[in-house]
């Protein structure tokens, strides 16, 4: 399976290095999109070792695909992909999809990922921010479009010493969510915000 993994900044963004490891353990092609801010907790160099595969940081300096004939990368990416994962999914990049914004390269190729392909977003974020009225206003917008399979933070001690909801998901449940995400007629029902 093609995944394409979106990391934006946040301090969950480390959990994504073992997505792409499981990810390519189990036979899986996987190539990765990082916000600037997702750079400042996990070096892209590391997403280069663990699949393979360049990443894409810039809408107009990124990483071609090989077999791309296009010179535009995020036309190339978006339709690349099987399966679209983006954890951790950052208040910041939630509030870009919900107001349709695609001012870096992940949010412009998530805008133009092909309709049938199934986009996973797993917000991370502090349970402050998680309970904000207008995070869950942009959650029930994104639910609202029937084009997001959303998935729950989980609660727990978080990084900043407080206990509650706002942790990502453990790395191979999320990679059990998107292997579900991509089967026939399988319903994958994991929000309940």
């Amino acid at each position: 399976m093609r995944i394409l993994l979106g990391v934006t900044g946040g301090i969950a963004a480390y959990k994504s290095c073992e997505i792409t490891s499981l990810a390519v353990k189990a036979g899986h092609d996987v190539r990765v999109i990082m916000t600037a801010n997702a750079t400042r907790f996990v070096g892209a160099l590391t997403f280069e070792a663990l699949s393979g595969n360049p990443v894409l940081l810039d809408t107009f300096a990124g990483a071609p695909l090989p077999e791309s004939t296009s010179a535009i990368d995020h036309i190339s990416w978006a339709k690349w992909a099987e399966v679209v994962l983006v954890a951790p999914l950052s208040a910041n990049t939630l509030a870009k999809l919900a107001c349709g914004l695609a001012d870096d390269a992940l949010t412009t190729v998530l805008m133009a990922v092909p309709r049938p392909t199934p986009i996973v977003l797993a917000p991370a974020m502090n349970t402050a921010m998680w309970d904000h009225p207008v995070v869950r206003r942009n959650l029930d917008w994104l639910q609202a479009l029937d084009r997001y399979v959303l998935v729950d933070p989980v609660s727990k001690r978080l990084a900043c010493g407080d206990v509650g909801a706002g942790a990502l998901p453990d790395p191979s449940d999320l990679l059990g969510l998107v292997t579900t995400a991509t089967a026939p007629s399988s319903p994958v029902a994991v929000s309940s915000s």
